[in-house]
């Protein structure tokens, strides 16, 4: 008894979720037209959507009453029983899922297209008449029913069922409808309304009719679900209706990088192929049911290793999908960064040893550089570990005694010195200068960078102005770095008076 009412609720849960997301899709009307070729179990199909799904949701009596007494009538054989096209209930009944979400549903009946060997399109005397409310003079039926099944999908539903059969019961082959259900299928397409197709069979489970609904879904890129109306039950209607929200497009989806791909920035070549990738994905995806397409397209490519669906939202018709790398390309991006070797994880290791190493040297000098460049003097102050504490000695100043505790520490100091280079090539006439100064200008304006890589006498601008500056770099003798290094140390543990004299 507990199991059967958690399976209610379940059941209720599942309900409210996707109604929920077709009246969000739908923008609160759930008009569901029904349409196809006449005979193929419309109006059966209806009446079981009504019975399972919208009678029980609606609360009030007197709706509910209204909508029980609209309800189609269905029946076998060859006869057309739909003379027009009717609105179930008459109004959009509306049906409150919670306090804040309610929508109004409708189902719309046809007559649907004409198939060959159908009756009730002639009477004795000729074409069968009737009046429509869309003509002031009577019609013939035929006609009547054409106009109001393309009025049924272009204005009077927001989604569109279309029911078409195998002929596995009735008096008709399948032949006879495939004409009929081509061209409902081609107009629907057209709209660009969502819908699926129902297979109505007597067979839903034998192996010809899965093929049948296979080679349709193919023939027309809509998915085709095989079922016997008359049997329907509550999860094969809500099924349905699930199918029909994957046919609505894509509002937005957005594609994840895995792991340490974001860490990369976006301009690296990896970076560059994955966003080339997803947008040519990107461009396939129109509706909702394409994502699932597009996540087995891009597992296939040579770059993923992983791939997921990481969310789907029905109602709003948004989706996210996660990407990640092969393990063998995060080995060849850390090589290429270290410029060194990286086939696993020891050579990951070496590395972060090395790397721990070298950023604790650099966050000692890190803050003199920083000062070095900005005002071109930066000290790096020694740390405890580098102090030299010396034997304790004891003093003696008159008549008093003490101790003599000293201690040394090495300090860096950073002093900025810009460096001036000259470059004055001869190249003949005032006039070859000239037009040299003006070639150099214009290279500068264009692009300064492009500069450096003018040729002069056989060299780039660049390589005479990097030797140039070098020259200047190791002119100072061994002897002049010792007597700085030495006014230095004076300067800062003796002091300087004000007055600093430095004969070199």
């Amino acid at each position: 008894m507990m199991e059967t009412t958690r399976d209610a609720r379940m059941e209720k849960l599942e309900k409210f979720d996707l109604f929920k997301d077709l009246a969000e899709r739908t923008g609160g009307d759930v008009y569901i037209g029904v349409v196809g070729p006449v005979r193929t179990g419309k109006s059966t199909f209806i009446k079981r959507f009504m019975e399972r799904m919208v009678i029980p949701a609606i609360s009030d009596p007197n709706d509910r009453q209204r909508a029980i007494d609209s309800l189609p009538q269905s029946g076998t054989g060859r006869t057309i029983m739909t003379t027009e096209p009717k609105f179930i209930p008459d109004d959009g009944i509306e049906i409150a899922l919670s306090d804040a979400i309610s929508f109004k549903a409708r189902l719309v009946d046809c007559v649907g297209y004409a198939v060959e060997g159908a009756l009730g399109y002639l009477e004795d005397e000729g074409p069968r008449m009737i009046l429509t409310p869309w003509s002031e003079t009577p019609m013939p039926f035929e006609e009547a029913a054409e106009i109001g099944t393309r009025k049924v999908i272009e204005e009077h539903s927001t989604i569109g069922l279309v029911i078409t059969t195998d002929g596995s019961f009735g008096e008709l082959p399948r032949e006879a409808y495939e004409p009929a259900e081509e061209r409902v299928v081609r107009e629907l397409s057209e709209l660009g309304k969502p819908f699926v197709v129902v297979l109505n069979t007597a067979r839903p489970f034998a192996e010809e009719t899965l093929a049948l609904a296979q080679d349709l879904s193919e023939r027309y890129d809509v998915p085709v679900l095989p079922h016997n109306c008359l049997e329907l039950r509550t999860e094969d209607i809500a099924s349905i209706l699930e199918q029909v929200l994957y046919e609505f497009p894509v509002n937005s989806i957005d594609f994840e990088l895995l792991d340490w791909l974001p860490a990369l920035p976006e301009d690296h070549w990896l970076r560059q192929s994955f966003a080339q990738l997803t947008e040519s994905v990107r461009q396939g995806i129109h509706r909702l049911r394409d994502v699932t397409a597009a996540v087995r397209e891009l597992g296939s490519h040579e770059l993923v290793q992983e791939v997921r669906l990481a969310h789907m939202d029905l109602g709003t018709g948004s989706a996210a999908v996660s990407l990640g790398a092969r393990d063998d390309l995060f080995y060849r991006v850390l090589a290429e960064m270290a410029d060194r070797h990286v086939a696993g994880r020891a050579d990951i290791v070496r590395l972060w040893r090395e790397y721990v190493e070298a950023k604790a040297e650099w966050d000692k000098v890190a803050e003199a550089v920083r000062d070095v460049r900005a005002t071109g003097y930066g000290m790096v102050p020694p740390t405890l570990s580098e102090l030299v504490l010396e034997e304790p000695q004891p003093i003696r100043r008159g008549n008093q005694f003490g101790v003599r505790l000293k201690a040394t520490a090495p300090s860096i100091h950073m002093i900025r010195a810009d460096i001036e280079t000259e470059i004055t090539p001869i190249i003949g006439t005032e006039r070859q200068a000239d037009e040299l100064v003006q070639y150099l200008m214009e290279q500068f304006e264009d692009d300064p960078k492009r500069l450096w890589e003018t040729n002069l006498f056989g060299r780039s601008l660049h390589e005479v102005v990097k030797e140039g500056i070098q020259s200047k770099l190791f002119k100072m003798p061994e002897n002049a770095q010792e007597k700085l290094q030495e006014t230095l140390q004076r300067i800062i543990n003796e002091g300087s008076g004000g007055l600093i004299c430095i004969i070199i």
